[in-house]
């Protein structure tokens, strides 16, 4: 998969040691706290100096991680619907796709504040997927459609319907494999961009909601419906591990930054626990206040940002320094 050259990472044995020391930091939409803002997606930008997140009523907001007052924030107008999805380019740490059920993919200057491109893509649109390259971005409808988008002509490329439920996508390392979780509790592979399915992994007894690739390529996390998160390895394509601490369906899973540490988000429990890839050991807790569906690990440092309720976006680890 070309996957990324890997980081060097925090012995096990002292992550919880280190990681309970974190400050957890809280940044409030104090204009917009209440049940309809409910955070529904996050996204990282390449570098880690910004974070996105989206709402369903509309807010799409740019974080400084520094400065946790919402006046050093920057919101981006625009969607006439709820915000399902938001994703930084990949090779453009100031550029934001989101998409809504408004049925629009809208492209961003974060420096300028600008919308720098939208594509209509005939309905709902509630999930994206960047190619590591930035020359494509995968939209899913929620009528089951896959529409890979030009980033560079702002068209659609192709449209894929799909026979089953479909829910979140991901790319491969090298750009040449699709993911794409299902309803039935399985995990679709296709050859990109042809779309051939190449391989069918049965990895839940519900549906599969989300998923996640480790830097590495060595590992696939997948969440679902039955409340675990399974760990793959992507060689042998077998699952090696099962994380069964979840308290309620899993609506997001990320790998930390090195892959050695993988955390799962539910709209369920009051902690978020934290696994060891390599050996599926939990090495510690969070405990949270509210529910946290949606998690995101920075993408060079062990920080953890995940969502709390009408709190709004909270984040364990400091970012200066």
């Amino acid at each position: 998969m070309a996957p990324p050259t890997r980081a060097r990472s925090l012995p096990k044995s002292a992550f919880s040691s280190t990681f309970s020391k974190l400050k957890t930091s809280t940044y409030t939409d104090t204009q917009r706290a209440s049940i309809a803002h409910n955070l529904r997606t996050m996204s990282w930008n390449a570098s880690g100096s910004l974070i996105a997140t989206g709402a369903a009523d509309r807010t799409l907001r740019i974080w400084n991680p520094e400065k946790t007052n919402v006046k050093n924030s920057t919101e981006l107008r625009g969607h006439q619907g709820g915000v399902e999805r938001v994703a930084f380019n990949p090779v453009s740490e100031s550029e934001l796709a989101s998409c809504g059920s408004d049925g629009t993919v809208r492209f961003w200057d974060v420096r300028t504040k600008a919308s720098i491109g939208e594509v209509k893509v005939g309905g709902d649109a509630y999930t994206l997927a960047w190619k590591p390259d930035g020359k494509d971005i995968v939209v899913g409808r929620k009528d089951d459609t896959l529409i890979p988008i030009s980033r560079s002509t702002l068209t659609q490329i192709s449209s894929h319907r799909q026979n089953v439920q479909t829910n979140q996508t991901i790319f491969g390392w090298a750009g040449k494999h699709l993911f794409v979780t299902n309803g039935d509790g399985c995990v679709k592979i296709f050859r990109y961009p042809s779309f051939e399915l190449i391989h069918t992994l049965t990895a839940h007894t519900s549906a599969c909601y989300t998923i996640s690739l480790s830097p590495s390529g060595s590992h696939l996390a997948i969440g679902g419906g039955d409340a675990l998160v399974s760990i793959w390895d992507t060689e042998e394509w077998i699952c090696v591990h099962t994380l069964e601490e979840m308290a309620g369906p899993v609506r997001s899973v990320d790998f930390s930054f090195d892959g050695s540490y993988v955390v799962g988000g539910s709209d369920e429990g009051s902690k978020l626990h934290i696994a060891h890839t390599e050996t599926g050991e939990y090495v510690h807790q969070i405990d949270i206040m509210h529910p946290a569906p949606y998690v995101a690990w920075h993408p060079s440092r062990y920080v953890l940002a995940y969502s709390a309720d009408s709190q709004g976006l909270k984040i364990v680890g400091g970012i200066s320094g």
